[in-house]
């Protein structure tokens, strides 16, 4: 009798265990990428497009603190399918409409948890949905992304700071996501490094995957990392921190000096970040994508018609480098009229006070140096239609968020630019959206430096306009060992998968590749005018910088106007070409308008543009800005001229590191 017992148990689970190694497909709607959900003793994904491998199958869970294992041995209640075919508007951001399509499954768990996901034509994603009556603290999540050969991967390792406490891998978790980008094989990764998001993986037959994340609430960042020398990156996240202090740069940051062995505390009925992964057959089609914004939480302003994008006149690349006037350039009322007065002359919306305004090493934002009278300068700017734009530091405005922000609106600044928050734990995460909604109660928009890359929070806060995230050309202040050249063609292939950025380019001193030189106080870029001008249609920046002191703008009145001119957001975006690493040309409308920026690397070459590709383009003609013909040799080298379009067809020669941006 006990035999038989014996078995008929194991007859039954045996049964049971069987029954839930289920499988699930999903198809994008041109049913070109397919999705393919395993259960069984941990839950898996693959993804394909047509006959190419995107994704080996790849585990996917949860684990609590409390022994709960979300995806282990996952026995499935239900599963829900729907279609979605919509428009997305959208008011600050490279188009103003946005076609949302996408195929979903919901797959329902024993253990009130859910995983959706969604596969459109342009990538796919997945989310953990959890239904618990009490909170909970997340210990780790599983996020694995295999690959079935061992791949090419442009990867941005995080900078490690010296002196930092902990093992390798924690000492990383304290960084400002800037770093040039590393290409080498998957296995060949350094297995002691973070790479930061997004990551990009070059798959067959010419098509590319870029991994990254979107709507991050109430959890810490994800980095990847490869742990075994392997085809296959692991998800890492930063714990919890159990002691911080304050220090850092100029006393304004939380310095983490212990953190907890969990990654986050969390309401138990929520939605996780999306991992996601966009997918391109051809190289300029991650140039334009839109997933991470149509992954994000839906608007939470009932009215943002408050918000108003534009340029900014900025102070600290140019090291308050004014000449010509009667009093000392610096950190003084002085100073910051005449960049107003510089903004008022060419239509530049702000003049942004950076570090320096504020006492030194206090964090207290109502200690204000005696040079400095905010209140003056906010008056003298409304007079001529330029708003004021405060710097910040993170630990500054953190203790006294909602105070600063009620006293500098009614004073009638405009925005702050938040800097120094480096890191993306969970307490870090929850600052952003907690500035975000802080600000937008009082009309203040937001830009993010030392930040962690965009997640969407640019639509769900509509007011926050930028973040830094990207290894910009501040970098020329100090750096003379990185490719800027190669860096600017390969940041809009993968960085701006995500969203935008505060590259602030418009340098009015360039040089070639021989002639460059990193001097902090009177900085240059790498590559030609053109390119500079070029990258303000290039570059997706909402808030977009003027980085070059006004008396060099006004020395170079026709590269000003044309800057002041290019809009900031767009009605519409077409990205015509492009490679990574190599070349990028992109045509974005405003209105009645198209502009037309083109970049590439150190190699000069001819590119041919088809403008028939362009909805309802009827010029015959427009302005041009190109390389000189001396270009090569002397990089501030251009020319100005009208370009005739034959045929909808264009002709553009580039110099090395060199660009050409057109208005039609």
């Amino acid at each position: 009798m006990k035999k038989q017992l014996f078995f008929f148990v194991l007859l039954l689970v045996g049964t049971s265990a069987f029954a839930q190694k289920k499988q699930y497909t999903l198809q994008s709607p041109d049913k070109d990428l397919t999705i393919t959900i395993k259960t069984g003793e941990q839950l898996t994904y693959a993804v394909t497009h047509g006959n190419t491998c995107v994704l080996a199958p790849s585990a996917i869970g949860m684990k609590l603190t409390d022994g709960t294992q979300l995806g282990q041995k996952p026995i499935v209640k239900s599963a829900k399918t729907q279609s979605v075919n919509r428009t997305v508007k959208a008011n600050i951001y490279k188009r103003a409409e946005i076609p949302e399509a996408y195929e979903e499954l919901t797959l329902t768990f024993r253990g009130n948890y859910k995983v959706v996901f969604r596969a459109y034509n342009e990538g796919v994603a997945y989310r953990f949905e959890t239904d618990f009556s009490k909170p909970v603290i997340i210990e780790s999540e599983t996020a694995d992304f295999n690959f079935d050969n061992d791949y090419q991967a442009v990867i941005p390792y995080v900078l490690r700071r010296a002196g930092q406490e902990g093992d390798l891998i924690s000492q990383q978790f304290y960084n400002s996501f800037e770093n040039t980008y590393t290409h080498t094989s998957l296995s060949q990764m350094d297995t002691e490094k973070l790479a930061f998001l997004p990551l990009l993986v070059e798959l067959n037959d010419g098509k590319k995957a870029v991994i990254t994340e979107a709507d991050l609430e109430d959890f810490p960042g994800l980095y990847l990392r490869n742990v075994n020398g392997g085809q296959g990156l692991s998800a890492v996240h930063a714990g919890y921190p159990k002691t911080r202090e304050q220090g850092g740069h100029n006393n304004l940051q939380w310095i983490v000096k212990e953190r907890e062995n969990y990654i986050a505390k969390t309401d138990g009925q929520r939605s996780f970040p999306w991992r996601c992964i966009v997918v391109s057959e051809n190289d300029k089609e991650l140039a334009d994508s839109d997933l991470v914004y149509l992954l994000a939480s839906p608007s939470r302003l009932e009215d943002d018609s408050w918000i108003q994008p534009g340029k900014v006149a900025w102070d600290w690349w140019n090291a308050w480098n004014i000449y010509g006037v009667d009093f000392p350039a610096g950190i003084n009322n002085d100073t910051y009229k005449y960049y107003i007065d510089f903004a008022a002359q060419y239509g530049i919306q702000y003049v942004i006070l950076d570090e320096g305004w504020a006492v030194n090493k206090q964090a207290d934002l109502f200690q204000v140096v005696p040079e400095i009278d905010i209140q003056e300068l906010v008056d003298y700017g409304a007079e001529r239609n330029v708003g004021i734009v405060l710097w910040v530091g993170y630990a500054a405005i953190d203790k006294d968020m909602e105070h600063v922000c009620r006293h500098y609106s009614e004073m009638g600044v405009y925005g702050f630019k938040v800097d120094f928050m480096d890191g993306d734990d969970q307490m870090i995460v929850d600052f952003y959206y907690r500035m975000a909604e802080t600000a937008a109660k009082y009309n203040l928009f937001i830009d993010f430096h030392g930040a962690y890359k965009p997640t969407g929070l640019h639509r769900t806060w509509p007011n926050v306009l930028n973040h830094e995230g990207v290894y910009g050309l501040e970098q020329a202040k100090w750096d003379n060992n990185s490719d800027l050249v190669l860096n600017e063609v390969t940041i809009p292939f993968i960085r701006m998968v995500a969203g935008p950025m505060d590259y602030t380019q418009g340098a009015m001193k360039n040089a070639n590749k021989n002639n460059f030189a990193a001097i902090y106080t009177e900085p240059m870029s790498q590559g030609t005018r053109c390119r500079q001008l070029a990258e303000y249609v290039i570059f997706e920046s909402p808030f977009n910088m003027l980085c070059d002191s006004p008396s060099n703008y006004l020395n170079e009145d026709e590269c000003t106007q044309f800057i002041a001119s290019v809009p900031t957001t767009w009605d519409e975006t077409v990205v015509l070409d492009g490679k990574v690493g190599e070349y990028l040309i992109i045509a974005r409308r405003k209105d009645f308008r198209w502009y037309i920026g083109a970049i590439t690397n150190w190699e000069e070459r001819d590119l041919y543009l088809d403008l028939s590709v362009l909805p309802n383009f009827g010029a015959k003609s427009g302005q041009i800005f190109r390389d000189g013909v001396n270009a090569n040799r002397v990089a501030r080298d251009y020319v100005t001229e009208q370009v005739q379009v034959m045929g909808n067809k264009v002709k553009l020669h580039l110099a090395k590191g060199g660009g050409a941006v057109m208005v039609f």
